[in-house]
């Protein structure tokens, strides 16, 4: 039998506790937050006074804070490509009727809000150009990504696993940086958007843990073969307008890294992290290649931290197009 036949019997295997799996992670509609619930009312009396004091706190956050803010924003924002690639995985019905598409649905439907609520607040900041803003996200959308996952469901829930946490990072820094500044309203809703990454995060853990104890070998080699290819974020083809595919992202990264939203030693620490939550070292009767890709796996953290350590982030800010020039408040 082939990789993919074996495959897509293991998630056909696994789709009778789908089910069961969205109502422990996922939050019925008529309880989880939405956006409204953090912006001025726009009905409301008060509405222009709530976007005054908005705009009053904005000119406290530094020009490298509204960078990852935005980029944030546009990474949530792009999430059509995100839905249209899990959808692609194989064993999931594109249609969306076995219960693996309702997931993907039910995880879409989440995440939207995130992208909907940021991009709200950051029109009325007065601090970004949204004009910009909206031209990258249209050309990140349009140029999709590639992150080396194809149809493979082991790969695909490996990369979500990983990222789905690196976002509870950065936003969950992104929180406590605008906490320290004294805006509580946008720490609130950075936070709150943190603990849907981290449910999202221990969902595709657990789907991953699934595997493991049906698949051991193939899903050790998968998480070797993804962390030799190194997991890629959602956003590697970030560009501003009449830039190239790309171009913008790696001024992105030097940003997040230079104030500590999400930095090399993140990335390592959740490779750490996945490593000990999936018991890596205490999986038993694997073959020759899959003990192989443990041992890679186990020694490739102190490497990767090696690396890091010798990493130089450069001090300048870059001036995106997106935020109002460095000094201007």
């Amino acid at each position: 039998m082939s990789l993919k036949n074996i495959r897509l019997e293991v998630m056909n295997h696994l789709e009778k506790d789908v089910d069961s799996l969205i109502e422990k992670y996922l939050i019925p509609v008529d309880s989880i937050w939405q956006p409204t619930d953090f912006l001025p009312n726009s009905e409301g009396e008060n509405f222009m006074e709530e976007v005054k004091e908005i705009r009053e706190l904005s000119k406290e956050l530094p020009y490298d804070f509204w960078v990852v803010l935005v980029g944030d924003m546009i990474t949530e924002e792009a999430l059509p490509t995100y839905e249209s690639w899990l959808m692609d995985v194989e064993g999931v019905d594109q249609i969306g009727r076995n219960s693996w598409g309702k997931w993907v649905r039910h995880w879409t439907a989440e995440e939207n809000r995130h992208g909907d609520v940021l991009n709200k607040y950051l029109y009325l900041s007065g601090r970004v150009n949204m004009k910009e803003i909206e031209k990258t996200t249209h050309h990140l959308i349009a140029d999709g990504f590639d992150i080396g996952t194809d149809q493979d469901p082991y790969k695909n829930f490996l990369y979500t696993s990983f990222q789905e946490l690196a976002t509870y990072i950065s936003h969950n820094r992104v929180a406590k940086l605008a906490k320290d500044k004294g805006n509580k309203q946008l720490s609130k809703m950075c936070k709150i958007i943190s603990g849907d990454e981290m449910r999202h995060h221990h969902a595709y853990c657990e789907f991953v843990e699934r595997i493991f104890k049906v698949d051991p070998n193939q899903m050790m080699m998968a998480f070797q073969q993804m962390m030799k290819l190194k997991i890629t974020m959602p956003a590697h083809f970030l560009r501003e307008s009449g830039g190239k595919i790309g171009s913008a992202f790696e001024e992105f990264s030097n940003t997040a890294q230079r104030i500590g939203v999400y930095t090399s030693k993140d990335y390592v620490d959740i490779l750490e992290k996945l490593i000990v939550r999936w018991e890596i070292d205490k999986i038993t009767n694997l073959s020759d290649e899959a003990e192989k890709a443990r041992d890679y796996l186990m020694k490739l953290p102190s490497r990767l931290t090696r690396l890091s350590e010798r990493m130089k982030v450069p001090e300048n800010s870059y001036q995106f197009k997106w935020v109002e020039p460095i000094g201007k408040y």
